[in-house]
């Protein structure tokens, strides 16, 4: 699958911010902070810019990310959808116990291939 570059970057609101990285084969989405209704118009710009370049892997790593709801949960199934059906995939990275545990609770956990650590999900791509 060909894709496209497209140049990363930071887009923050005052509790919550997404890094766009771009390696080879694979973006890297890192989030910090609260992910629910209010700050999801910016994980779902960041994401909506993945698709569009066809970005093969997303890791999204939520190795500083304090809370997630089931609006975050659902843009990141949403994610998952979109990129299957391109031939990509969406993996969650170092999940903190209590957002591990919004992705256990509704099942969603089973759905995406999770890793500790960036440079874990990487190796593995």
């Amino acid at each position: 699958m060909s894709s496209q570059s497209w140049e990363p970057g930071a887009i923050a609101g005052e509790r919550f911010s997404v890094t766009e990285t771009v390696g080879p084969g694979a973006a890297v989405l890192r989030l910090v902070g609260e992910l629910d209704h209010d700050t999801a118009p910016l994980l779902r710009t960041a994401l909506r810019r993945c698709d569009d370049a066809g970005a093969g892997r997303i890791l999204v790593d939520f190795t500083s990310l304090g809370f997630c709801d089931s609006t975050g949960l659902n843009l990141l199934l949403e994610a998952r959808g979109r990129a299957a059906a391109r031939g990509a995939e969406v993996v969650l990275v170092g999940l903190p116990p209590g957002v591990a545990r919004v992705f256990e609770i509704t099942g969603a956990a089973a759905l995406f291939p999770r890793y500790p650590t960036v440079d874990e999900a990487r190796a593995a791509g």
